[in-house]
């Protein structure tokens, strides 16, 4: 019995002297299993990282090996699916990218496709509280125009220049700048030595020819009753005549002044308005020596004024007299028609234009001369199909809109415009004739839209 427990000590010492222990060589090839387990699952497993049946194939194994791999499989599963999330999120387009889609895509800001109209809802009370006027697009006569700048005037075949013709002193003024005259009226009273001097002559001619008529009315009634010869009739009668003439002559000087024949004092001279017109410069005081060549008062009739132009070279074929032009203030709201009444024949050395006028009725006064202007000159005439009043087009969200009558309001129509005159517009595209479009008071319909707008968008 001895003996036997000595050889199975002397095994254990030969088996640990050869190598491991069974016990180890168990322990390392677990360990060798479990690892070849988790790289078969981890090839195993699909895009996700989800493991195929990994566990059933080590439940042997332990428990400590089993949640190993367990736990491995899950971190895998769930990294892949937050990598599927992410990749959705990356192809997907934010909400304010479907927002600004507006006019490079299908919607535009407020969820309405491109081509549709926007709708603005507007009873009929509120279109007559402001005054929105309806028209119907349809055929006109578009006119073709050439815009020149051009400067208001007095028509100068309509103004004087008032110069008193003989030197003197004003004795009074009654005339004011500003001020409405009609022709005959008083404007100024001088002393002049002239005046006086031909009023005596005119006088003392008057004198001479009442001498001689008297003589020649003796001598023919002398020769009548034959007492004196006919010599002295006819002597008589040629100093009668002579008389006459001169009585004439300073009558007429009287009148190539300005002077009448009588009216109080000899020096007295009266300066009158030629015409009926306005006071529109004045060079005269109380007590002034004047000459007789000064303009001491511009007159103009205001009535009628004259709208000059510069005419480029280029545009003088299209500038003729006889042309129809619409004159536009730059100013303020105001537009009269007219006709080119002039077109100059030379052109100017330094500015290289050549002048044109236009007269225009002013009966109101409104055209001042001064006020700059816009001038129209009417150059071809053409039919377009569909057409709207100017105002009827506006600018909305950076596109030509019309608003078009609709049951609930009206709608902002995207459209197309070609030619136009300041009056009427062509519309290529985007309205048919027959519609009902807001032609007057069309910025309210705007205004209403854009407030919309503000409210859709907070």
């Amino acid at each position: 019995m001895n003996f036997n427990k000595q050889d199975g000590m002397q095994d254990d010492k030969t088996s640990s002297g050869r190598g491991l222990p069974k016990r180890q060589l168990i322990a390392i090839a677990v360990l060798v299993a479990v690892g070849l387990g988790g790289g078969a699952a981890i090839l195993a497993s699909g895009p996700a990282g989800s493991p195929k049946g990994g566990h059933g194939e080590h439940a042997e194994e332990g428990h400590d090996d089993h949640g190993h791999g367990e736990k491995k499989g899950a971190d895998d599963h769930k990294d892949a699916h937050k990598d599927d999330h992410a990749g959705e999120a990356k192809g997907a387009k934010p909400a304010d990218a479907h927002a600004s889609e507006g006019r490079d895509g299908k919607a535009d800001g407020h969820g309405h496709a491109a081509d549709e109209p926007e709708a603005i809802a507007m009873t009929d009370a509120q279109i007559k509280a402001a005054a929105i006027a309806l028209e119907t697009a349809g055929p006109a006569t578009i006119r073709t125009t050439t815009r020149l700048p051009g400067e208001i005037g007095f028509n100068e075949d309509r103004t004087a220049h008032v110069v008193p013709r003989v030197a003197g002193v004003v004795e009074s003024v009654p005339a004011t700048l500003g001020q409405s005259v009609r022709k005959g009226d008083l404007l100024a009273v001088i002393a002049s030595a002239q005046v006086s001097d031909q009023r005596s002559e005119l006088l003392a001619a008057q004198r001479r020819e009442q001498l001689a008529r008297k003589t020649f009315d003796r001598e023919l009634r002398l020769w009548e009753e034959k007492i004196s010869p006919r010599q002295d009739v006819d002597v008589a009668e040629q100093a009668l005549r002579e008389a006459e003439i001169a009585v004439a002559n300073a009558r007429q000087k009287l009148l190539a002044i300005g002077a009448t024949s009588s009216g109080g004092a000899l020096t007295r001279f009266e300066l009158r308005a030629p015409f009926d017109g306005v006071v529109v410069e004045k060079h005269l005081t109380l007590g002034e020596q004047v000459k007789e060549d000064a303009s001491v008062f511009v007159l103009s009739d205001l009535r009628t004024v004259w709208a000059r132009i510069d005419v480029p070279a280029g545009d003088l074929a299209k500038v003729r007299v006889g042309e129809r032009a619409v004159v536009r203030s730059a100013a303020f709201e105001q537009s009269a028609d007219g006709t080119v009444a002039y077109v100059g024949p030379l052109i100017g050395g330094q500015s290289r234009t050549a002048q044109a006028r236009i007269s225009l009725a002013n009966p109101e006064r409104a055209w001042r001369p001064g006020l700059f202007v816009n001038v129209d000159v009417m150059t071809g005439e053409a039919t377009a199909p569909v057409t709207v009043a100017a105002d009827a087009v506006q600018v909305f969200e950076d596109r030509q809109v019309v608003f078009v009558r609709t049951a609930e309001g009206f709608a902002a129509t995207p459209v197309k415009t070609g030619r136009g005159d300041g009056r009427r517009l062509e519309i290529v595209d985007g309205l048919k004739a027959g519609a009902k479009v807001a032609a007057v008071n069309a910025f309210v319909i705007k205004s209403e839209a854009g407030k919309g707008s503000a409210t859709h968008s907070h």
